[in-house]
């Protein structure tokens, strides 16, 4: 059967794939374009599951607001070739894009949300491996809500942070962007101590007892060395008392009561391909 350009370029703006594949799909379904579009996910999925135990360590990850709520997104693919390429980062925006739309709040609800009129987010992952030859993978995807929230995109798009502050003012935006530089840059454990859980207070205390004990401290004095040592602890990993990186005579807390009394932040995330 003839194929013409035209219809290869067609399926090519709906699915794309290469030229190449476009034409064969197109060849083995007797120009029934919707048909072809079925032939090539069905690649996808063959390349898929070839390529489902390969490492996918590179990718990109993006954040972004609408109103008072932020997104953020990590997906994988295994080259850097392919993370640095136009078509691809479109594609990850657009995922990010479907996810807002749907109002995701994890990888599991992104994935089941709509990336078009014809193909679920998850659906069309399987049919970009086929397009791209590589595995890919959402492994991060997140939500919060605030009154005000921030969103911070390291350049490079490897690192990303969202900050919700519990007032929307001119300087509690500029403050917002800061804190979402700080919660990049330090990567706090959690906001305050209240949210490290229990299992990393204890490790970290019977951390602090034993390096006490082997620096010749007396034993008695062992727990109370080690509690000043998780305290240290709290206060560099946890973003409310953490210095603030701008200005180290402050913690974080204090920076924010500074810009406005009583603001604060109520919730953030971070993403990291490292």
């Amino acid at each position: 059967m003839n194929i013409t350009a035209s219809q290869v370029n067609d399926l090519r703006k709906i699915t794309g794939a290469g030229m190449m594949d476009c034409k064969k799909a197109l060849v083995e379904a007797n120009g029934n374009a919707e048909e072809a579009i079925d032939i090539l996910r069905k690649k996808g999925q063959k390349v898929a599951a070839k390529r489902g135990d390969n490492e996918a360590s590179e990718g990109l990850i993006y954040a972004k607001t609408t109103g008072n709520t932020g997104y953020i997104i990590k997906f994988n693919c295994e080259t850097d070739f392919v993370a640095k390429n136009a078509d691809f980062q479109k594609f990850v925006n657009d995922i990010l894009e479907a996810g807002i739309k749907s109002e995701a709040t994890s990888v599991e609800e992104v994935l089941k949300a709509q990336f078009n009129d014809k193909l679920t987010v998850e659906e069309k992952v399987i049919e970009q491996i086929g397009v791209i030859g590589e595995k890919l993978e959402i492994s991060g995807f997140d939500k919060i809500e605030a009154e005000f929230v921030e969103a911070y995109n390291h350049p490079g798009n490897q690192l990303a942070a969202l900050v919700g502050l519990n007032k929307s003012s001119e300087e509690a935006k500029e403050a917002g962007r800061q804190v979402a530089m700080q919660v990049a840059a330090m990567n706090p454990l959690s906001l305050t101590k209240d949210g490290i859980d229990a299992d990393t207070i204890a490790r970290e205390l019977e951390v602090g007892r034993d390096l006490a004990i082997q620096e010749g401290r007396p034993v008695e004095m062992a727990d109370k060395i080690a509690q000043g040592r998780l305290n240290k602890f709290f206060k560099e990993n946890t973003l409310l008392s953490q210095d603030f990186v701008r200005d180290n005579k402050m913690s974080v807390e204090q920076f924010l009561n500074s810009v406005e009394s009583g603001l604060t932040v109520t919730n953030f995330k971070r993403l990291s391909m490292s």
